[in-house]
């Protein structure tokens, strides 16, 4: 579904910020990138959608090479890829239903999109989609009245209404306690399941991103050193991504947590039947 071959970032200023990166990502899955700042994360994410221009290699989008796009072919391109931010990025004086339907703006005529004139099915599709992210009671509330989680609520909302092939997703729990990072991974991956979504989830929680995702990749310094489950996370892998560190508390703690994540799902499912 999605594949990168080679892919590498070089800096003007000398630095290797990804290092031949090779990977593939078929549909429905969902995989963390985790590893210490400057591993180089946000920069693969962003060389996949190219919002960063990788320096070589090639990425795939259900067999389109992106990297040899041109501007419109780009811009048709990035549809497919939803995009959730750490920030939000969202209009504050917009409401929460015109900064869902802004992620339709590829879709629609300059003047359509200058007017905010939306066709009535896509309208439709951002109240359920607001319904779905528990903000049906929030369509006319301003963005700058949200709370954190709601606002990343809305950001989630925002990238599903393009009808996207993969979400890209920017530490999207970097910003909110800990209660609102667990819904927000768990809304996450329930909506990448009941869409048949792939999604690559930049996180630094490495206990939240085994307790939810179903890959993790580890980076250091540009270079994948670990591409597995989440329980092949020991403590000497930890320590190649990280360094040296107690790592068997973070270990003891996902075990511990488990069960709860385990009960959760099932009832998501079941809910589903």
């Amino acid at each position: 579904m999605l594949r990168l071959e080679g892919l590498t970032k070089q800096y003007k200023t000398g630095d290797l910020a990804l290092k031949n990166v090779d990977l593939e990502v078929p549909k429905g899955q969902v995989l963390a990138l985790i590893g210490p700042s400057g591993a180089g994360k946000s920069t693969l994410i962003r060389c996949i959608n190219r919002l960063v221009e990788p320096t070589s290699g090639k990425v795939y989008l259900v067999d389109e090479e992106l990297t040899s796009l041109g501007v419109g072919a780009l811009r048709r391109a990035r549809r497919k890829m939803g995009m959730i931010f750490q920030e939000y990025a969202l209009v504050e004086r917009l409401s929460v239903m015109e900064n869902v339907l802004s992620g339709r703006l590829g879709y629609v005529g300059f003047w359509s999109s200058y007017f905010r004139k939306f066709p009535k099915d896509t309208i439709d599709e951002a109240f359920r989609l607001l319904d779905r992210v528990g903000l049906s009671d929030m369509v006319d509330k301003r963005a700058d009245e949200l709370s954190g989680g709601q606002r990343q609520r809305v950001g989630i909302a925002r990238a599903l209404i393009q009808d996207p092939e993969i979400l890209l997703v920017d530490e999207p729990t970097a910003s909110l306690d800990p209660k609102t990072s667990r819904q927000i991974m768990r809304l996450i991956c329930e909506l990448c399941e009941e869409r048949q979504l792939a999604a690559i989830i930049n996180i630094h929680d490495v206990a939240l991103a085994q307790l939810f995702v179903q890959r993790i990749i580890g980076l250091q310094l540009g270079a994948v050193v670990y591409d597995g489950p989440p329980t092949g996370l020991t403590s000497d892998v930890l320590t190649e991504i990280y360094g040296a560190e107690d790592w068997e508390a973070t270990i003891r703690k996902v075990e511990d947590e488990d069960e709860e994540v385990i009960e959760s799902r099932e009832e998501h499912m079941a809910g589903l039947t």
